[in-house]
């Protein structure tokens, strides 16, 4: 298919006038046509289609009903009924009455060409911009920002369901490869394991059976990879993405014990980040927080929250599940910044919240990030007059710290922290620790006090920050955020950000950043037609807990 321009700037005569009699009060599809405009142009899409070959259906136009089917939750078969047989949506997409649409098949391939080439974001950017010039979106102000978690669109699996699994898949595939190789290799046993699916066989259930089990799947994929290695075996084996999954499986889950296969100790599995999960969905991953466990993704939304414009989703960013939220908030400025919206404040939890974020929001990009930094060290919580490193006087200059005890520093030395930031690390001389009265509020250590310091300019920010957040005034500040949680809400309930659509992080993203843009299409509509804010729900119970 090649890339023909239609023009969707003017609507047909006949469309404006049939649908204006039968919606005089207009609706969400033709509200927001008749204040964003056209919103998409062919121009956007020029590098997913060839110059040559059978025209295809208009990529603006496959856009708009991308994000219209995200915000009214229709399957790709309602959506392209809706464009044959809508008013307001042929009103939308500039159509005549008897267009007959395209097949429903179109929307998918749509989202594959997107989805190739992360083209996601320049559909949700595209209705951001058309806000902008309506003056609906503006820079500086308050944003806040949370995230939620992703479940993947495959069942979750336990460790032994996952490498028996994870086998059973690569038999299957060397099976429709070189079948008549494997049944030479297979011996009678591996029928009854790997034949079906593993909550299909009834797994062990003591413990000592399931790890006796687990050994035994870890010998078969051995003899199985070793098999496919050897000299006799088909040279395309080696090439089948399944099998390269299961190597790299047993490398994570098995290790050779004085010549034998054996389970590794949990301590000793790769980290999460690159932890395989299930063979079904590579990409996959294991997160954590608090009391929720997961495997999937994490989708972190950024929104503006003034009272005086619609609250519209400015960023969607989508991470593998483990990734920490100071992590990506680099990433969530540069977007910000490249679309020019930046905000003066931005409202963010404890997770988000650093010394050295604060430091870089505001260095490169002018931000006061708001939020929560840890107060106490976990001693000081015990102890409760444990002395922190805000009760010593740091001379940054002249390389040295005074104690609480007026005592100076005897070391100071500059190093990285297990997570690769800058510290200086100062220590104090265990013969003067020894006989300081203070010891019992200082240290337990017997070679004295150790110090670990931040820069100069975080350590000032975190003191600073520490001191600002115990007061009426930031808390008052920092109350805004809350509506975030009604906006990741909004997105679980009413668009399904919460479970993946599709498998892998590439359609995950596209699928969050068309769900972002319904969003702000459904946000736009209520603002439009004065539709209030959802107040927060309170139980009658809780409603009469005392002032204070």
């Amino acid at each position: 298919m090649s890339l023909r321009g239609v023009d969707l700037s003017e609507i047909p005569e006949e469309t404006v006038r049939v649908a204006r009699a039968v919606f005089p009060k207009s609706c969400l599809a033709m509200r927001i046509r008749d204040v964003l405009g056209p919103v998409f142009t062919d121009a956007d899409f020029d590098g997913l289609f060839p110059t040559r070959g059978r025209p295809a259906v208009s990529p603006a136009r496959l856009a708009l009903v991308s994000v219209l089917q995200f915000a009214e939750g229709l399957t790709d078969r309602q959506a392209a009924h809706a464009v044959r047989s809508r008013l307001d949506w042929k009103y939308a997409l500039s159509l005549e009455l008897t267009d007959t649409g395209f097949n429903f098949s179109v929307l998918s391939e749509f989202r594959d060409r997107l989805a190739g080439s992360d083209a996601g974001r320049g559909v949700f950017d595209a209705v951001l911009r058309a806000a902008g010039e309506a003056g609906l979106v503006k820079a500086g102000k308050r944003q806040r920002t949370d995230a939620t978690h992703v479940l993947a669109v495959t069942r979750d699996l336990n460790r032994l369901e996952f490498v028996v699994e994870t086998l059973r898949v690569a038999l299957n595939a060397i099976a429709s490869q070189a079948g008549d190789w494997l049944a030479a290799l297979a011996p009678p046993e591996w029928f009854d394991r790997y034949s079906a699916r593993p909550e299909d066989t009834g797994l062990p259930s003591r413990w000592a059976a399931r790890l006796g089990h687990g050994d035994q799947c870890g010998v078969d994929g051995t003899v199985l990879l070793n098999a496919v290695w050897s000299r006799t075996a088909p040279p395309a084996l080696r090439r089948l993405p399944a099998v390269e999954l299961l190597r790299q499986t047993w490398v994570q889950q098995f290790q050779h014990v004085d010549g034998v296969v054996r389970w590794r100790e949990p301590r000793n599995t790769p980290p999460a980040l690159i932890r395989l999960r299930t063979p079904h969905e590579t990409e996959a991953r294991t997160g954590s927080k608090r009391d929720t466990g997961w495997s999937g993704y994490k989708v972190h939304l950024s929104e503006t929250c003034e009272p005086d414009a619609p609250h519209l989703i400015t960023h969607v960013h989508t991470v593998p599940a483990p990734v920490n939220d100071f992590v990506v908030l680099e990433d969530i400025h540069g977007a910000l910044a490249e679309r020019g919206l930046l905000p003066d404040e931005h409202l963010v939890d404890a997770g988000y919240v650093d010394a050295q974020q604060i430091h870089h929001a505001r260095r490169d990009h002018g931000v006061e990030l708001v939020g929560p930094v840890k107060t106490t060290s976990v001693k000081e919580q015990v102890a409760g007059d444990f002395f922190d490193n805000s009760r010593f006087t740091i001379d940054w200059e002249g390389h040295q710290a005074v104690c609480p005890g007026g005592r100076t520093s005897v070391s100071w030395l500059s190093g990285r922290s297990r997570h690769g930031t800058p510290v200086t690390r100062v220590r104090f001389g265990a013969r003067e620790c020894a006989t300081c009265e203070l010891r019992s509020s200082c240290t337990d250590c017997k070679t004295g006090r150790n110090l670990t310091l931040r820069p100069k300019a975080e350590h000032d920010i975190l003191q600073q920050a520490r001191i600002e957040q115990d007061t009426d005034h930031w808390r008052s500040r920092y109350g805004h955020r809350a509506g975030v949680e009604g906006t990741i809400s909004q997105a679980v309930q009413a668009f399904g950000m919460r479970r993946s659509r599709y498998r892998g992080l590439t359609k995950t993203r596209l699928q969050h950043h068309l769900a972002g843009a319904a969003i702000n299409l459904a946000r736009l509509d209520a603002w439009l037609t004065g539709r209030p804010l959802a107040r927060t729900r309170i139980t009658p119970f809780a409603a009469l807990r005392p002032a204070g």
